[in-house]
């Protein structure tokens, strides 16, 4: 049962993210491997239950919970143990309202993919008319991101490989770039915002192609990239954890296109949680186009 400011969700749907799959193997470079030790544990993980987004329905609520009531419907960062058939938060948590006229298998994805994408946009101050690249367009954050950028006003340049360029045109890219036959760093053409979701190239090499005071947006960014700040007129701002108003204040942001239908998740495959092995080898493949749901 949840304690006094927890609530007990019923998990309708979670997702399986390049995260999920970094945090069980532990891919990362050495200094991100000692504070994901730190933070998660050692010698052994504190919570054995991966999963960052779920999606579902208030079971029970502590006596003294305000913010939701039983019955409610919710998605939230679990932080981990989403892949589960409860999960208890903390009322104060990244916790939200589902939208009404999506499902939970759609509102999964948004907890943290989705508002991480709202938080990094709406930090680039997206104007319309401008021109906006998105590299690794084709995952999780980056359908998500094509089709915000366009609900701002922009012309959106999609990067990513070859299998996925028409599903990137079908969801509204302007121009698409396969990386796998050019590199949109060196072939002359400037933005005025570039999201990098991947990582993969280096403030040096993307920022080439950024107009004068442009914003290079980073979803994944080293500790090098953070600290460059500002270079030559050109911005980086670089994914940070968030308060509770704040990841709110995301939400707020992208409400009105959920419910207008103007945003809607890109989900590539579904699997029950007793696959979840399975969905987290199709992640690691990188095939996938848009987001893997786990039902549960």
């Amino acid at each position: 049962m949840p304690r006094d400011h927890e609530v007990l969700i019923r998990v309708h749907s979670a997702t399986v993210t390049a995260g999920d799959c970094g945090l069980r193997s532990l891919a990362f470079p050495l200094p991100v491997q000692l504070f994901i030790r730190i933070v998660f544990g050692f010698r052994r993980p504190r919570k054995k239950i991966l999963g960052q987004e779920l999606s579902g329905e208030i079971e029970a609520i502590g006596k003294a919970v305000t913010r939701f009531k039983q019955g409610d419907q919710v998605f939230a960062w679990a932080g981990l143990g989403a892949y589960a058939e409860y999960a208890c938060l903390p009322e104060n948590g990244a916790l939200v309202i589902k939208p009404s006229n999506t499902t939970y298998e759609e509102t999964a994805t948004l907890a943290v993919c989705g508002l991480d994408v709202a938080y990094l946009l709406r930090r680039g101050k997206i104007q319309s008319g401008q021109k906006v690249l998105i590299n690794g367009a084709g995952g999780s954050m980056g359908t998500f991101a094509v089709q915000l950028a366009k609900c701002l006003g922009a012309e959106v340049t999609a990067v990513d490989s070859t299998e996925k360029l028409d599903m990137l045109r079908a969801i509204g890219a302007d121009q698409v770039i396969d990386y796998t036959q050019e590199d949109f760093s060196k072939n002359g053409q400037t933005y005025d915002v570039i999201f990098d979701v991947t990582g993969a190239k280096t403030f040096l090499q993307g920022g080439r192609s950024l107009k004068e005071n442009g914003r290079y947006l980073l979803a994944n960014p080293r500790l090098s990239q953070q600290i460059l700040g500002r270079r030559n007129g050109k911005q980086v701002i670089a994914w940070k954890a968030r308060s509770t108003s704040e990841y709110t204040e995301d939400f707020n942001f992208i409400k009105a296109f959920l419910e207008a239908g103007k945003i809607r998740p890109v989900i590539d495959r579904r699997y029950p949680l007793e696959q979840i092995a399975e969905a987290h080898r199709y992640a690691e493949s990188g095939q996938k186009k848009g987001n893997i749901v786990i039902t549960v």
